[in-house]
């Protein structure tokens, strides 16, 4: 009993302590584009899926608008955005992270002239004016979408989701970059790694088809073509061995070798171009005298049809675009075929092709080392856009990819792997620089004159992430240096204007002379400032730290006078033995000594390899010779590097990221719409709940077994009640909040529990009646079969009689019971108060239940009884005589027992060892995919 309670509670403590880690394992990914935003999950016991919207679709618009302080996303944001487009904001991700002269920042305001923009003034970035009091940075705006995406993600899962990984552009600089990861921040998200879009990409083609790879590189180039922009990316992917957990694995590695990219190009611009021309014909039409292209909820209505009228020339060779009361209530209504449509594109279209020959520049390959083409994004289904490629790279373009959710589930494949709750099969992604990244500073020449330096730390296509250590040999004093993209003759020349300022940060170190001086000496060499640096996973510069080294070559003179005599008086008080030991310790000791020189580390080498071999019978002879070789091993001078940390301030060039005091205020302005929009559910929730039941009510009340079952003042009371919440709601209620709607059903819950609870009554007792003359019947039946297994009529006893009166007992009784209560409850009306309930029936079933449960389970463990068997007895005189006379040896007094009486088989059905299922399922807390 004692071993079946202990394995109760293990199984019940594995089952609380897995639920408890589990609530916290599910990750998500968002890829947020301009146009679209995708969020993929992954949580315990669901492999990657797709989150899904409100609407149950797979994909959000990446829409956030504001109107009469209620804000609304998706959909319904796109929507509400048609009549109200100044404050409806989307294509938010070409702003991140960007000056307000920027180039990205001009096209975006000629492209949407309708929004009211303003500059920073602290931080020269651009602001939204929704209106007199409100205003939003685009990281405010970026934030509240991943926060909503957070939500998606959370339903889906059915747990809260803090870890996420975020797909970028790769086209993203350093100040992009840490845009999104302070939006993520304000959106209350940890942010695993910000990964490329295309390497995401690559990802998900990879680990589908990680069994065709081998030790030969296969070239891939995706062709990407979004809403806003377009890349071409080439990808190697090949088998390679690496040190995984202390030994060598092979593995499946992607790593990026080329990249080229149109930060313009993209189905934005096609839209654009046909909701242009279609303004241009209505104006032609002369139907009203106004210019529709005046009027921003008209220009929005063509907007969206052009992305309509787009989508369908895709697959058909003209259409119609037409809206309905367009301008003045007047309507539009227009043939556009495909020809006319890519005439108007001409010049978008003749640009398809440049990306892709700056990655073939860029990766050092040329067309016909590709082993595919692969199309990606939504652009890309253009006809026009697949011919123009085709033309280039004259293979055929595989579109086996899922356009829309490759990156979201390849990013959702790199957050499991750097969750600490789940295991996936490993897979290399190695990512390259496409902006490079130098050192500036300043140095005095011999001859007096200040020379400007620039070093390379990181070059066009290195691979990342990786460390990088620059080291400062001529300056002994406080300085400074630059931190500067370097060499970008590969971007064309609006990318380069997009880019921005060309300095990231500034960089002072303070305290070098007194690191410096404060390891000066006899046997030192001044090695050098050195900063470390990292481009970690997201790709983001670091200033690890920065240190200055000096190397010292230590002296056998060096060790004190006191610390040889100690050794020394030890020893005498040590054996030999003893003596060897603690030299050997000590020589361990010292060869585990850091940062030695390589030319220490092999004259350490030789000393040892220059051992004698002795003979190991001349103990005395061996001991002076070990002692003369570790004296001579003693006297050999040690190299180590001595570091000494610098105090190094950073200062950021350009965009500065958001201060303490401004994540904070922004946090408080996007937790009050969290507030609001958390109030509005649930007021909303309450009110869809107060009408339904209202609603349900009044029309159960015309329903005969309602009206049965309860009295006319009864009915015409929950009538009346229903009719005032009726014309209350759409009165005077209208307008109440959530608790007010909560009170209201409860009251009126309360006045129809009693009529309702009849019915149910009423509805469910001839079920109940049966089961349980269902039971009382196979009662009767094991009963009659368990009185042949008592004492006196049988063999074998099982039951005692107490057991068998006990169980005939509560059948009599229970039967009587049951065509009484019927008896009485057929007396009664449907309306009057109910005497036979269905809970008295359950209580009733259930005693039963147990009684005859305890009898079953005590026939399955019984075992008849085995006859004792007598053992053959045979004397020999002599023997047996010595046995009387001796006493019997300790261990043998039961033997006899034991023949006798042998253990019986236990044929039992035995439980699942839950103990063995306990150790094997909490063996690891992972979930492999």
């Amino acid at each position: 009993m004692g071993k079946i309670v202990h394995l109760l509670l293990s199984s019940y403590l594995f089952m609380v302590l897995f639920t408890t880690t589990v609530t916290s394992l599910a990750v998500m990914s968002v890829d947020l584009g301009s146009e679209w935003m995708k969020i993929g999950i992954v949580s315990p016991g669901v492999p990657m899926e797709i989150a899904l919207n409100k609407e149950s679709k797979r994909k959000t618009p990446a829409v956030i608008t504001f109107r009469d302080g209620v804000r609304t996303f998706g959909e319904d944001a796109q929507t509400l955005g048609i009549r109200f487009p100044k404050n409806s904001y989307s294509y938010l991700l070409d702003l991140l992270g960007k000056e307000f002269d920027s180039p990205s920042v001009e096209l975006f305001r000629k492209r949407f002239p309708y929004y009211e923009i303003e500059r920073d003034p602290s931080r020269n970035t651009v602001l939204f004016v929704v209106d007199e009091k409100t205003k939003y940075s685009p990281e405010e705006l970026v934030s509240q979408l991943l926060h909503k995406a957070k939500e998606y993600a959370e339903q889906s899962a059915g747990q809260v989701i803090k870890e996420c990984v975020l797909t970028v552009p790769g086209y993203f600089n350093q100040a992009e970059r840490h845009a999104m990861l302070q939006a993520a921040q304000l959106a209350d998200l940890k942010v695993l790694q910000l990964i490329n879009d295309y390497t995401a990409v690559g990802l998900n083609y990879g680990i589908f088809r990680r069994k065709d790879f081998n030790e030969s590189a296969y070239y891939i180039l995706f062709y990407d073509m979004g809403a806003s922009s377009t890349t071409a990316t080439i990808v190697s992917y090949q088998m390679v061995k690496s040190k995984e957990r202390g030994f060598v694995e092979t593995n499946p590695q992607l790593q990026i070798i080329g990249v080229g990219l149109d930060r313009t190009l993209g189905g934005l611009e096609l839209q654009l171009r046909l909701r242009d021309h279609l303004a241009k014909k209505f104006n032609e039409m002369k139907l009203t005298p106004n210019d529709v292209t005046q009027n921003a909820r008209s220009m929005a209505k063509l907007f969206k049809e052009a992305g309509r009228v787009k989508n369908v020339l895709s697959a058909n060779a003209d259409h119609y675009a037409q809206i309905e009361s367009l301008l003045d209530e007047k309507d539009f209504r227009l043939q556009i075929t495909r020809e006319e449509f890519e005439n108007l594109c001409a010049d978008v279209f003749a640009r398809v092709g440049n990306p892709v020959n700056q990655a073939l520049k860029m990766a050092g390959i040329s067309l016909d080392v590709l082993n595919q083409v692969v199309l990606v994004g939504a652009g890309t289904r253009v006809p026009k856009v697949q011919e123009e490629l085709q033309k280039l790279v004259k293979i055929e373009l595989s579109k086996n990819l899922n356009t829309d959710e490759a990156a979201t589930m390849g990013a959702v494949y790199k957050a499991a792997d750097l969750s600490k709750g789940f295991k996936v099969k490993k897979f290399i992604t190695k990512d390259g620089v496409l902006y490079p990244i130098q050192i500036v500073f300043q140095r005095t020449a011999d001859n007096g004159e200040i020379k400007q330096v620039k070093r390379t730390l990181f070059g066009l296509m290195n691979p990342y992430p990786q460390k990088k250590i620059i080291t400062f040999n001529k300056h002994t004093d406080d300085f400074e240096f630059n931190v500067n993209y370097a060499d970008l003759d590969h971007l064309a020349p609006i990318d380069l204007l997009n880019l921005g300022n060309l300095n990231i940060s500034e960089i002072s170190l303070k305290g070098v002379a007194a690191a410096i001086k404060k390891n000066q000496g006899e046997n030192t060499e001044f090695k050098g400032i050195k900063a470390h640096f990292q481009m970690d996973d997201s790709g983001i510069l670091n200033l690890v730290n920065v240190e200055s080294v000096v190397e010292k070559v230590i002296q056998p003179e060096d060790e004190s006078t006191f610390s040889k005599l100690g050794s020394t008086i030890t020893n005498l008080f040590k054996s030999a033995e003893e003596a060897k030991e603690n030299t050997e310790k000590k020589e361990e000791n010292q060869s585990e000594q850091p940062e030695k020189t390589p030319e220490s580390a092999s004259k350490t080498e030789e000393q040892t390899n220059d051992v004698p071999n002795l003979n190991k019978t001349n103990e005395t002879t061996q001991q002076n010779t070990t002692k003369n070789s570790e004296t001579d091993k003693e006297k050999k001078p040690q190299t180590v590097l001595i570091k000494e940390p610098i105090a190094a301030q950073t200062n950021i060039i350009g965009i500065k990221p958001l201060s303490e005091e401004e994540i904070k205020t922004s946090r408080n302005k996007i937790e009050v719409l969290n507030t609001v929009d958390r109030e509005r559910l649930a007021r909303e929730t309450a009110l869809n709940n107060l009408e339904s039941f209202v609603i349900d009510a009044q029309n159960k009340l015309d329903q005969d077994e309602y009206r049965e079952s309860g009295t006319p003042e009864e009915i015409e009371k929950i009538r009346e009640s229903c009719s005032q919440i009726s014309d209350w709601l759409y009165e005077d209620g209208s307008d109440a909040d959530s608790e007010t709607y909560n009170k209201k059903l409860s009251e009126v819950q309360e006045l129809t529990f009693r009529l309702f609870s009849r019915v149910y009554e009423h509805k469910e007792r001839p079920e109940a009646l049966a089961a349980l003359k269902q039971m009382l019947n196979g009662s009767e039946h094991f009963l009659a079969s368990a009185k042949n297994l008592t004492a006196g009529k049988s063999e074998n006893e099982v039951f005692t009689e107490v057991e068998i009166n006990n169980l005939e007992k509560i059948i009599t009784e229970t039967t009587e019971w049951r065509n009484k209560m019927v008896e009485e409850q057929d007396k009664l009306k449907k309306s009057d108060p109910i005497l036979l309930t269905v809970r008295a029936l359950s209580e009733k079933m259930a005693a039963l239940d147990r009684e005859v449960k305890y009898l079953v389970n005590k026939l399955k463990i019984w075992r008849p009884k085995t006859p004792p068997k007598e053992k053959p007895v045979v004397e020999e005189p002599e023997k047996a005589d010595k046995t009387k006379d001796s006493p019997k040896e300790e261990g043998t007094e039961d033997q006899e027992n034991v023949i006798e009486e042998p253990q019986e088989e236990d044929n039992t059905p035995k439980e699942p060892n839950e103990e063995e299922t306990v150790s094997a399922n909490d063996e690891e807390n992972h979930n492999e995919l």
